[in-house]
Parts: C-alpha cells; structure tokens; sequence
C-alpha cells in the first residue's frame, strides 16, 4: 500500500508531489533544496551550508517514518556548480559513513529558488 509521508520537520511541499512517498520498506523522498522548515528561505551561507541543510531535510523525512540515513540506498545529488562536487561531497560524508548509499551526481543549469543544491534519496528497511 501506498502512504504519503508529510513532516513538519522539513520544508512542505510546495506543487504536485509530496515530501515522500512509503511503499513497503521502501521510502522515496523528493529532491531537498536548502530550505529553511521553519522560515521557507533558502540556508544562508555557501554550497556547503545549503547541502548540510538539503541533508539535514532528508533527515527529518526519515525520522518521520522511523529511518535513519544508514537506510538509505540510494541518492541523487543535483549541483548548479559541478565545481562544488568536492566541498558537497566533503559534507556528505559527514552524513554516510558506512555502507554509504548508491549515488549520482549532476551538475544543472538551475535549480528552485536559486538553490545550489538539490538531492533526493531512496531508503529501505525490513
């Protein structure tokens, strides 16, 4: 069965799609940008603020289903700048310390509101 998962916790989704959807053991999260939940404005600060903030959104979704990060399997990180790959990796891995999830990076012309980064994750759990 299919469940809508919705958190304060992380910024509402704002159009046609939610924070993320539960099939099973599976937990598809949409793409976080850097927003701020409590404000709606993008993090201040450089690419790195703005991509521990995207995971720090990822995160709260999780926890909402009762998941962590080391649930994740797999992510999908969008860049405005491919030169920023190094500094949101450097962040990232702050985040994925151990049987770190599958991934993909791209680099993109633009992202929402102006956002330097974007990612989005898939989780499973028995």
């Amino acid at each position: 069965m299919k469940k809508v998962v919705s958190t304060p916790n992380a910024p509402a989704a704002v159009g046609a799609y939610s924070q993320a959807i539960r099939v099973g053991g599976l937990l598809f999260i949409s793409g976080q940008i850097p927003l701020v939940p409590s404000t709606g404005a993008i993090v201040e600060g450089d690419v790195c603020a703005q991509a521990r903030q995207s995971l720090e959104n990822l995160k709260a979704i999780l926890a909402s289903e009762g998941y962590t990060m080391d649930d994740a399997v797999k992510t999908t990180v969008l860049l405005e700048d491919i030169n920023d790959f190094a500094a949101v990796n450097d962040v990232y891995a702050e985040y994925f310390v151990k049987d770190c999830p599958a991934r993909a990076c791209f680099a993109v012309d633009k992202l929402p509101k102006g956002a330097k980064v974007e990612i989005e994750l898939i989780a499973y759990k028995d």
